[in-house]
């Protein structure tokens, strides 16, 4: 199954942004209800459906890591009051589209392999929604908005009810100024009970939400929010493990959630981090990292630009910079920012010989 998936994906990937156009427009017609659950302009939806059949195709044949990933997929759903006709119109419309594409290549074999791995998705994503008990989601007031740059603002909310997470997760957040329009962003700080959580956000060229929430949030804002999610955590039972934690831009803000987390341990693990950006004013939490690392003997900071220089820095992407560092294969790796930079250091530390279940990583997280 995990064969034909992969060949099968390999021939349409080429036409994938067209393939994700039939799918939605095959999904309304099948169930036109489910049109009310996404927001006007469909582009960056296309966008997320394609990187999570990616994702899916890459998993496929790693069972425990895709269960994981589909429960919290399924639990998150819930804000939209997802139901079975839902996850079978879907199934049908994703059936259709890959068919279309496919064409003489749409096998007997090819779309049992697809219905198959279907059914086991809508399966997994529908037994964890329907085991969870906690909200569908939970809303929060604006705090504080403050700029930290000219296009990265810190955002601090105070949620109705506690938000559970762990450090180096993410939550799906709704804001006013763009309904309908979900995107994950990180806390960049650990749990503390309080139900105040705080966001780094950059605003990129073409960012609805990210550039809403950097230019026009207020305080007394009301913000909408899914459950946490994530691949990113360190937990105490790894102490004996050395960390190798690379972030490009507001990448970083999961791996501060996890520094903070890990200064409460009585006993941390060696962290070498590689934070990245194209010019130094991209680095904009180094000097508290640095602070941080003066403080913590078991913590070393490595900014890295791609131009300009900064003292003790290295210059490069941060692929390049983290392989002529060292090998890291006895290093567990979380890695956080843009889709090409992740796949580009993955692809490098894979080549120095690094164990990919040694890698951790989230697919979704950028605007």
């Amino acid at each position: 199954m995990a064969r034909l998936i992969r060949e099968s994906f390999a021939v349409v990937e080429p036409k994938a942004e067209e393939l994700a156009q039939y799918f939605y427009g095959a999904l309304f017609v099948v169930a036109p209800d489910c049109r009310d659950l996404f927001p006007v302009s469909m582009t960056t939806q296309r966008s997320r459906l394609l990187r999570a059949l990616v994702y899916v195709v890459q998993m496929v044949d790693r069972p425990d890591e895709l269960v994981t990933f589909l429960g919290q997929l399924g639990r998150d759903h819930r804000k939209f009051a997802v139901v079975t006709r839902h996850y079978d119109a879907v199934g049908i419309a994703l059936v259709a589209a890959l068919k279309r594409f496919l064409k003489d290549k749409w096998t007997p074999e090819v779309e049992s392999a697809w219905t198959a791995a279907y059914g086991i998705i809508a399966k997994t994503m529908r037994e964890a929604a329907q085991a969870e008990t906690g909200p569908a989601s939970w809303s929060a007031t604006v705090l504080e908005h403050k700029k930290l740059t000219r296009d990265v603002a810190l955002v601090k909310v105070q949620t109705e009810g506690l938000l559970p997470y762990r450090a180096g997760g993410y939550v799906s957040v709704e804001v006013p100024q763009r309904p309908r329009l979900w995107r994950y962003l990180s806390p960049a700080t650990a749990p503390r009970g309080d139900g105040q959580l705080t966001f780094h956000v950059r605003a990129v060229p073409g960012g609805w939400v990210s550039g809403a929430i950097v230019n026009h949030t207020k305080p007394g804002d009301t913000w909408r929010l899914g459950p946490s999610m994530g691949a990113l955590n360190v937990r105490p039972s790894t102490t004996k493990k050395r960390l190798l934690m690379i972030a490009g831009g507001t990448g970083i803000t999961p791996l501060l959630a996890i520094l903070d987390d890990l200064q409460r341990w009585k006993r941390n693990p060696p962290v070498h981090l590689f934070f990245g950006g194209r010019r130094p004013e991209d680095l904009y939490a180094l000097e508290d990292l640095r602070r941080l690392s003066a403080t913590s003997k078991w913590l070393t900071v490595t900014p890295v630009t791609e131009e300009g220089a900064l003292s003790g820095g290295d210059r490069g992407t941060l692929a390049h910079a983290v392989t002529q560092r060292g090998t890291w294969k006895n290093h567990d790796v979380l890695i956080s920012g843009s889709p090409p930079m992740i796949q580009a250091t993955i692809a490098k530390l894979l080549a120095k010989g690094v164990d990919l279940e040694r890698i951790s990583y989230d697919p979704f997280t950028l605007d």
